[in-house]
């Protein structure tokens, strides 16, 4: 195992999970997400559908800018919060998070930790590269869930509601310095492409902001270390694994080709891997797999992304959500998750791999 050429590869990903989660954590400290909260509501004009959709476009917003993670963790309380507010069902909210969170995660380099891998095996490394291969895909996995969900909830989406006093916050004028510098996060991440450079500039921003004027939302428990630590362990493992044969194996089971039904199967062993232990180690494993065609990469980005929608330990993301759910009141049932999850995900397989082979 070359430890050399595995740190050059991981360290840089690292850096961006430590530096975009400071942006995450400083921004809702400040208020970012309580003010698009509280702006999509009043852009609802009371029509409960129109809200919803309106939080559909900040989730797949969040996932794509700031990573699943940070839909996970910081939107989800904000919408549930929200949704007790109204008298809404905050199961619907609930489920939006964490699906979105999820299958709007292809969008971007940035947006998962799996993204980030992939890119650094792409015979063109650049953002728009990578926003040429999973375009389809990212927007057929979005749609699709957005219509699923309207699916299961309509009962919930019917009606209106009041909306309350508008709430205050205590550092107006870096409020909105967090949603400029999350607002051009987008951006600089397609016309800059080194999304560490990028991350760790908006970062340092509203570090030096935060210092400056509100010093107590400063904390060494904001970084993520916890998670650095568990992913190099992961690296390493998974790379002692494929050193004693496992690319083996796993070849022999992906297969070849880039056809539809060779794609499905990608994604589908990508999904079964992902339910079964973690995306991010069902990546890791199936990754030299994939690595003779561009589109049979994407394709297990499908399956590791967008497939971990059936146990709740497949995702990091899910697992945090669950967390805020449970500190909101919002008892899950992982049944319910499960039964849900089993329809929708071969749905997902079919329409995005369908969606890539005609890349």
């Amino acid at each position: 195992m070359d430890l050399t050429e595995l740190a050059a590869r991981v360290l840089p990903i690292l850096g961006f999970v430590v530096c975009i989660t400071v942006v995450a954590e400083l921004a809702d400290g400040l208020g970012v997400f309580s003010l698009l909260a509280r702006g999509t509501a009043r852009l609802a004009r009371g029509s409960v559908l129109g809200l919803w959709l309106l939080v559909v476009l900040v989730a797949v917003l969040a996932t794509a800018v700031l990573s699943l993670d940070t839909t996970a963790v910081l939107l989800t309380p904000v919408v549930l919060a929200l949704a007790a507010q109204l008298g809404l069902d905050r199961m619907l909210f609930a489920f939006t998070a964490v699906w979105l969170a999820n299958t709007a995660s292809l969008f971007l380099p940035v947006s998962n930790l799996t993204n980030l891998l992939a890119l650094t095996r792409l015979p063109d490394a650049g953002v728009p590269a990578f926003l040429g291969l999973t375009w389809p895909a990212a927007v057929t996995c979005t749609v699709v869930t957005v219509v699923a969900l309207a699916l299961f909830f309509l009962r919930s989406l019917r009606g209106r509601f009041v909306l309350g006093e508008a709430p205050t916050f205590a550092h107006p004028r870096l409020l909105w310095l967090g949603v400029v510098v999350c607002a051009l996060l987008g951006p600089a991440f397609v016309l800059v492409g080194n999304v560490l450079v990028v991350s760790a500039v908006g970062a340092a921003v509203l570090v030096v902001a935060c210092a400056l004027g509100a010093r107590h939302l400063l904390s060494w428990r904001m970084l993520p270390w916890q998670l650095v630590l568990g992913v190099s362990v992961l690296f390493v493992l998974v790379q002692l694994a494929h050193d004693h044969g496992l690319s083996d194996v796993l070849g022999r089971l992906t297969g070849s080709g880039s056809a539809w039904v060779d794609l499905l199967r990608v994604a589908g062993i990508g999904a079964l891997g992902a339910n079964l232990l973690d995306n991010l180690p069902a990546y890791l494993a199936l990754e030299p797999a994939v690595l003779d065609h561009p589109v049979r990469l994407v394709a297990l980005l499908v399956g590791v992304n967008a497939g971990p929608l059936i146990t709740p330990w497949a995702s990091l993301a899910t697992l945090l959500w669950a967390a805020r759910c449970r500190a909101a009141g919002v008892s899950v049932s992982w049944g319910g998750f499960a039964l849900r999850g089993l329809v929708l995900v071969p749905v997902l397989m079919v329409t995005a791999t369908l969606s890539l082979a005609f890349l």
